[in-house]
């Protein structure tokens, strides 16, 4: 009984061994997988990190319409214009005129100053500049919005306290800000879109690209076989273990490398923020890409041609990353969007690598996501064995059937014969 127990060990390794072999050379001769599960990989991350180098916008146009013409308002434009933010292009004589050049796309906003502006001031009355923002860009509108206001708030100030009647500096500097305010910016400390957005897009390019590749291949798999079975008639693939591990290994290895470059180099190539350490970062990467895998594989089984996985999978990643929280907060998305971000490891990998890469978290602190995705790595394995079930039954049953057929032909010849 030991000795037909370790045979059949041995067997299983033997076959998994070879189902490994051959999908990694399926995989580096098969020019769709390659792409998939190397170049982009290894160049849309580069493309991707290097639009966001800057983090944050620079020299936004903004046109300038001042009616007032006075000290203040020069005054107020040139503190606006030296911000790095932003840039004055021009002085135009209305509103309509400005408006015109934010519709040629020419500036991204418009500061206008009424002409009761320095009046109302010398009144020790509310004055008020006009700030339109084109919104068509949110990083546009922040770079005037702030400066506008942070140059009013500072005027307001000054003006202020050479009315206020302090004997010194300090006393002036209270009576303008009774409360001090140090802000501080956490885990992200350059304030730019790259620190945000860009973990998030790493880690969904490993499950998309995973996706696609493991798609591909299996539509390979049956545009090649005779019956379009995902599984081939062998003798090597006697076994439902066999088949998905030795699979399964294939990919795990190829993306070993491909998660350590994405997740570990990209940053650090680029500046980005990168707080994960070593054990905490491949103990995550461990069940995310297993599960992945299993998602892939279990995916695979509604390929039925190569084109098919584009259609299925393409489309979803810009909802994935919506669905993370990444770029809309978790509580204001839907109960019924947030049930079906749970189905994708993307959900759980996303929020466990920010707070762990970009917070400098542990483990233990995303605890909750680390179960999430070992728990649908088991889920996933045992859809893909049950999966891949299926398939050999299929591959079997034409198997038989072929068999049949030829030994009908043999019948038919040998009674041909003997006439």
């Amino acid at each position: 009984m030991k000795e037909t127990l370790g045979n059949r060990i041995k067997e299983g390794l033997r076959d998994m061994c070879y189902i490994w072999a051959k999908e990694m050379r399926s995989t580096v001769t098969d020019e769709g997988v390659l792409i998939f599960f190397i170049l982009v990989p290894l160049l849309y991350p580069l493309v991707y990190s290097w639009i966001y180098t800057n983090e944050v916008v620079r020299e936004v146009p903004v046109a300038v319409v001042d009616l007032s013409h006075s000290q203040e308002s020069r005054q107020f434009i040139r503190s606006f214009d030296a911000s790095p933010d932003v840039r004055v292009i021009g002085h135009y004589n209305n509103l309509l005129e400005a408006r015109q050049m934010v519709e040629r796309q020419k500036a991204r906003g418009v500061l206008y100053f009424p002409e009761d502006f320095s009046t109302r001031l010398a009144r020790s009355e509310q004055s008020h500049v006009g700030v339109y923002c084109d919104m068509s860009l949110m990083l546009t509108y922040k770079a005037i919005y702030q400066n506008a206001q942070a140059i009013a708030t500072d005027m307001g100030a000054t003006i202020q306290a050479g009315k206020s009647g302090a004997f010194t500096a300090r006393d002036a500097a209270i009576s303008t800000e009774p409360v001090s305010v140090n802000a501080v910016q956490i885990f992200n400390a350059t304030g730019g879109y790259g620190n945000a957005i860009l973990p998030g897009v790493l880690i969904i390019i490993l499950q998309q690209t995973l996706l696609l590749g493991i798609g591909l291949a299996a539509g390979t798999a049956r545009e090649n076989n005779r019956y379009q079975d995902l599984v081939p008639i062998s003798h090597h693939y006697n076994g439902i273990f066999r088949i998905v591990l030795g699979k399964s290994l294939c990919y795990m290895m190829v993306y070993a490398v491909m998660g350590a470059y994405v997740t570990l180099c990209v940053p650090r190539f680029f500046g980005f923020t990168s707080m994960v350490h070593g054990d905490t970062l491949l103990a995550l990467m461990v069940p995310y890409l297993l599960a992945c895998i299993f998602f892939g594989m279990a995916l695979s089984c509604m390929v039925r041609y190569r084109e098919n996985v584009m259609l299925l999978v393409v489309f979803t990643s810009v909802p994935l990353l919506f669905m993370t929280g990444l770029s809309w907060p978790q509580s204001n998305i839907p109960g019924i969007w947030q049930g079906v971000s749970m189905l994708f490891p993307s959900t759980f990998g996303v929020r466990a690598f920010l707070r762990t890469n970009s917070m400098g978290g542990t483990l233990g602190d995303v605890q909750p996501e680390y179960i999430a995705l070992w728990t649908q790595t088991l889920v996933y394995f045992l859809i893909t064995c049950f999966v891949y079930q299926y398939q050999l039954n299929h591959t079997r049953r034409h198997a038989r059937e072929h068999l049949k057929e030829l030994q009908q032909k043999v019948v038919e010849a040998m009674e041909q014969s003997n006439d």
